[in-house]
């Protein structure tokens, strides 16, 4: 009986976790302090994280420090964190483009700030603050992708498992260089690349900082597509199609599949069927849903 009780009220604070917006992955009962991490973010500027949000419900998220390869600073990590906000209340939105400046996704953190806060304590603190960002952006209700533009390393190779999908350009590569640094993927990309490509594959991505060009990373199942072209502007319009695809549909009932795939993936099959039917009761008998009987009752006519 208490292993039961005990199973049902893990269950119930996964589900709150996953679907209540606003809700850190840390706090105070794990040492977490986050006003504290903020206050040691803003020590180190510098780049920006831009949000265009257009009205076809495609948001692109641009990580925008060309002159260390949109390498992430400490504002940039408060600004992910606003936007990632921002765009957990779009009620609109329903995609995602992630991308960097000037051709080139993200080279991770900011060495000058690493070597600043090269400590354990800061150090821990730092990785809980970017798993819990990066794991609302993964969890937010927009089908998202990682376009690949020049390089992802480190972090930014981890920033990209965090989208659904990831798209290459055909001189781009992604690599984890963390071994090489003497420490693990801490943006929870470990986890996320696992689930990716399978546990084989990840210990042979991360032992060997492997070095993924486009087809090896095709053939892993690591990204989705290459894409024809490495202009930027041209590869965004491709991402931008492609995305198109599977997010043409009313909000409301692309962002309820996005929140049942997440339950289908984070929750104990008892909690993510619950969750798939409380979620059904958004749109069954909505707008959309009557609107589109309508028109296939006229199309078997």
């Amino acid at each position: 009986m208490a292993n039961s009780l005990l199973k049902t009220s893990s269950l119930s604070a996964r589900t709150k976790l996953l679907h209540i917006q606003g809700v850190s992955l840390y706090n105070t009962t794990h040492g977490f302090q986050e006003e504290e991490v903020k206050k040691t973010l803003q020590q180190f500027p510098g780049g920006s994280v831009d949000l265009q949000k257009d009205n076809t419900g495609i948001g692109i998220l641009t990580l925008n420090n060309p002159s260390k390869m949109n390498a992430f600073s400490g504002t940039m990590m408060l600004q992910l964190l606003e936007k990632v906000i921002e765009l957990e209340n779009w009620t609109e939105g329903k995609g995602l483009i992630v991308r960097g400046a000037k051709n080139t996704f993200s080279s991770g953190s900011d060495l000058n700030a690493v070597k600043a806060l090269a400590t354990g304590e800061v150090g821990m603190a730092l990785c809980m603050f970017m798993q819990s960002t990066l794991t609302r952006l993964a969890r937010l209700p927009l089908i998202s992708v990682a376009l690949v533009q020049g390089r992802a390393l480190g972090g930014g190779a981890e920033f990209t498992t965090a989208c659904d999908f990831r798209l290459m350009t055909p001189e781009s590569e992604i690599r984890f260089v963390h071994k090489e640094m003497g420490i693990i993927p801490s943006w929870g990309g470990t986890s996320r690349l696992v689930e990716i490509i399978g546990s084989r594959e990840a210990l042979k991505v991360l032992g060997g900082a492997l070095k993924l060009d486009p087809k090896k990373a095709l053939n892993i199942g690591m990204v989705e597509e290459i894409l024809q072209s490495s202009d930027e502007m041209k590869s965004l319009e491709e991402a931008q199609a492609w995305l198109t695809q599977f997010v043409n549909g009313p909000p409301e009932v692309i962002r309820a599949l996005k929140k049942s795939v997440c339950s289908g993936k984070e929750l104990y099959l008892e909690e993510a069927l619950q969750n798939e039917r409380d979620l059904l009761g958004t749109v069954w008998g909505g707008a959309a849903n009557l609107q589109a009987i309508a028109r296939r009752g006229k199309f078997n006519k």
